[in-house]
């Protein structure tokens, strides 16, 4: 540990003067020096390179759990301990959730639907179910919203939308996506919270020509449709709130690099066994051919 004081010192102090202080020799010091490193120390210097390199891919949002997971996918044998371990002493952080408040706003004179879903967030097939929600994001021209609709086998964002208006436009735009992209059929089930978007005439009547289940939330409980305030959780931890936004138009852009790119094709998910939503539905696709 002295030589390596004085190795990683040197360019600051005398060696001479700093074995003289740790009472060492510049012979032994020089030995050191030259030494060329264990096997182990190359491991441990291509492992932090990794996990370096793991935390960048992700945004700077992985923690050990996820970057343990993904160094195993590329042949890493490793556990929990040492990749906290690896990541505490390069000061890799991964960025923290903030709280946040409701969007939706319930409109007592429209029709509402059972909770069909009842807190089964489970599938067993793509386009089976389906769950949706709208959140908020500041921009420097006022207040944007986001709606996604994500599927619950492989919890991959079939559809979303950004506007600056909270009109039932929003969902629509992102319920229109999700059908163009997977055509889903006919049965299969749409759960939301009970937002005058969701009631409204409009957005019912496209459900009907969908030929859909509706399963709505039951007043105040957000857990009735966690997985979309989850997913919503992550998106802000992960992407909006580490920038300031300028206005829609940027917002749109960044979300689009986030889902399309990331999210659904890259991260794992600790839901889906760390597996990403891509995987999960090819290995559905390989399993049915």
């Amino acid at each position: 540990m002295r030589f390596a004081f004085i190795h990683a010192e040197k360019a600051s102090f005398s060696i001479k003067a700093m074995c003289r202080l740790f009472g060492v020799t510049r012979q032994g010091y020089y030995a050191y020096a030259c030494r060329p490193p264990s096997a182990r120390t190359v491991l441990e210097a291509e492992l932090c390179q990794v996990v370096r390199e793991i935390f960048a891919e992700s945004g700077e949002t992985y923690g050990s759990p996820r970057i343990q997971h993904e160094l195993q996918r590329r042949g890493f044998r490793i556990g929990k301990r040492r990749v906290e371990r690896a990541m505490r002493g390069m000061g890799l952080t991964p960025v923290l959730p903030r709280r946040g408040h409701k969007t939706t706003i319930r409109d007592l004179s429209h029709p509402v639907a059972p909770n069909e879903l009842a807190r089964d967030f489970t599938a067993t097939r793509p386009n089976e179910r389906w769950v949706t929600d709208i959140t908020y994001v500041w921009t420097a021209e006022g207040w944007a919203y986001v709606a996604v609709i994500l599927d619950l086998f492989s919890r991959a964002v079939v559809g979303w939308s950004v506007d600056t208006t909270l009109s039932t436009s929003l969902p629509l735009a992102a319920l229109e996506m999700a059908v163009q992209r997977r055509r889903p059929g006919r049965g299969w089930l749409h759960h939301s919270d009970r937002g005058c978007q969701y009631t409204s005439s409009e957005y019912r009547e496209k459900l009907r020509d969908l030929d859909v289940t509706v399963s709505m939330s039951r007043v105040g409980n957000c857990w009735d449709n966690a997985v979309a305030e989850s997913f919503f959780a992550t998106l802000k931890t992960e992407l909006i709130h580490r920038s300031s936004w300028r206005d829609c138009h940027q917002l749109r852009s960044a979300v689009f690099e986030y889902i399309e790119v990331f999210y659904n094709r890259r991260r794992l998910h600790s839901s889906l066994a760390y597996k990403t939503p891509a995987e999960v539905e090819q290995e559905y696709l390989d399993q049915v051919a």
